[in-house]
């Protein structure tokens, strides 16, 4: 299996490390552009709470009566009209960020003294309500010491952070807007009315070309986005991500994912590129996820998200061989709990295998976190069916607010929570920054138990070398490296 791609955040900051490829949607200016890895993750919270953007875009009706019925593609009038509709509610931002750079030569993941770095980066965001608040990523703004909103008719404001939830990517930037400037908030969608196959826009500021459309289509629903900690932290997933293939690029993070009705039905923030540029592969923050978030960050400055506290994957060829578990099967594996945690206080055990969480069937480690965000909230009891030995139990579990600072999984646990997907590409990205190989022309990957922890072990080959990458699977951090 030859795996290629690289999933970049694509914000843009200057000075990161060529060697952290950044694979989310903002742009970086002044040095090499980099595209930072995505490790990305969250599995978030269930608070129904309506949306805050309680003023609409005046002209939405418009694009609404414009609405195309029968045609394969929609009109250059309803686009025409639609570009002049949005664009006004689309912003780019500008940033002046501190970041930290380990000075550590070709191999980062090999430790050595962090150096504080100025960047500036450039990112997109979106008028969210009347009241000056703006949605973005929080890549776009993590660091930042200096704002600057810049409006389409070439006036800017100085931006405020208000709040910035890491485990969403999702950030609110407040300001006040300048003279002449009347705000013009974007309505967002309703979470669950969108459509594998529907046309979708993207706004933004790619490679800094502000007031940019691009169309394409939403590729499909329900992906489970890694939400990237650093290793050594808490790992978590961001249900529901939307893929799309209208076309992404660095400086477009942070802008709006738009329907033919005017309305936001997603946030931009990754690509999986093989360059870091648009593949017609991107991805975007569910506006299920940002109705639940984005309020609770303006008015609490933070947000609650449910916890299970266990680590583990989907059954899978390669974890039902290593696991010995039953094969084409469906559920999650526990491959690891915290201690005192929600999941492990109710009784289970590694090994476990859940099936169902209320009474909804869980097929997939994405259907439970998708689960636990759009149908828990801490405090909450829900029931948990699993197989243990072959032998079907049930356990009752009481859902708590996920900690700041804590591990998914007890130190010494066996718990892979790395797709092979995600371990090959780690290795793949490892030995092309690292200039180990030019090209990698095949790779095949194994899951091990090395002393209670999974590991992958990734095999490369190309440019007459083979090289083998041992890739922690709950960390996703690079732990031994070998090249022959």
């Amino acid at each position: 299996m030859n795996r290629t791609m690289t999933r970049t955040r694509i914000g843009l900051l200057t000075l990161l490390l060529f060697l952290l490829p950044l694979v989310g949607c903002g742009r970086q200016n002044g040095g090499d552009a980099a595209n930072e890895q995505e490790t990305v993750v969250t599995t978030a919270n269930t608070t129904n709470q309506t949306n805050a953007n309680t003023a609409s875009n005046a002209n939405a009706a418009q694009a609404v009566a414009l609405q195309q019925t029968g045609a394969d593609t929609p009109s250059q009038q309803l686009l025409a009209q639609l570009y002049d509709q949005i664009l006004p509610s689309v912003v780019d931002i500008q940033v002046t960020a501190t970041t930290e750079q380990a000075d550590t030569g070709l191999f980062p993941f090999l430790g050595g003294q962090q150096q504080p770095r100025q960047v500036r980066g450039e990112g997109t965001g979106w008028v969210y309500d009347d009241q000056g608040h703006i949605v973005t990523n929080n890549h776009v703004v993590e660091n930042a010491t200096e704002i600057t909103v810049n409006f389409s008719d070439g006036s800017w404001a100085t931006g405020e952070v208000v709040a910035t939830d890491p485990q969403a990517d999702l950030a609110v930037v407040r300001v006040t807007p300048p003279a002449g400037i009347t705000l013009r908030p974007l309505p967002v969608a309703d979470g669950g009315a969108l459509t594998a196959g529907a046309w979708v826009l993207a706004f933004g500021t790619p490679f800094g070309l502000e007031g940019t459309m691009t169309l394409g289509i939403v590729s499909a629903l329900g992906r489970g986005f890694p939400i990237g900690a650093q290793a050594g932290q808490a790992t978590y997933t961001l249900p529901d991500v939307v893929q799309t293939d209208a076309a992404i690029n660095p400086g477009n993070s942070g802008g709006p994912l738009l329907n033919l009705n005017g309305q936001v039905v997603g946030v931009n923030f990754a690509i999986n590129s093989t360059s870091g540029t648009n593949s017609g592969v991107g991805f975007a923050i569910p506006t299920s996820v940002v109705q639940r978030i984005v309020p609770a960050l303006i008015q609490n400055g933070a947000y609650a998200y449910p916890y299970l506290g266990i680590s583990g994957g989907s059954i899978t060829p390669q974890l039902a061989a290593a696991q010995n578990v039953p094969a084409n099967g469906f559920g999650v594996w526990v491959g690891g709990l915290v201690e005192n945690g929600p999941a492990a206080a109710a009784g289970l055990q590694e090994g476990d295998i859940i099936i169902t969480i209320g009474d909804q069937p869980v097929r997939s480690f994405d259907a439970l976190v998708s689960y636990l965000f759009n149908n828990t909230t801490p405090g909450q009891e829900v029931t948990l069916t699993f197989l243990r030995g072959g032998n079907q139990q049930t356990a009752t579990a009481t859902i708590q607010e996920r900690p700041a600072e804590q591990p998914i999984a007890s130190s010494g646990q066996s718990d892979a929570t790395l797709s092979i997907g995600q371990a090959t590409e780690i290795a793949r990205q490892t030995v092309l920054n690292g200039g180990l190989m030019a090209n990698v022309e095949s790779s095949s990957a194994t899951l091990e138990n090395n002393n209670g922890r999974a590991v992958w072990v990734v095999t490369l080959t190309g440019d007459g070398k083979t090289a083998t990458v041992a890739v922690d699977a709950a960390t996703g951090g690079v732990i031994n490296l070998e090249v022959q």
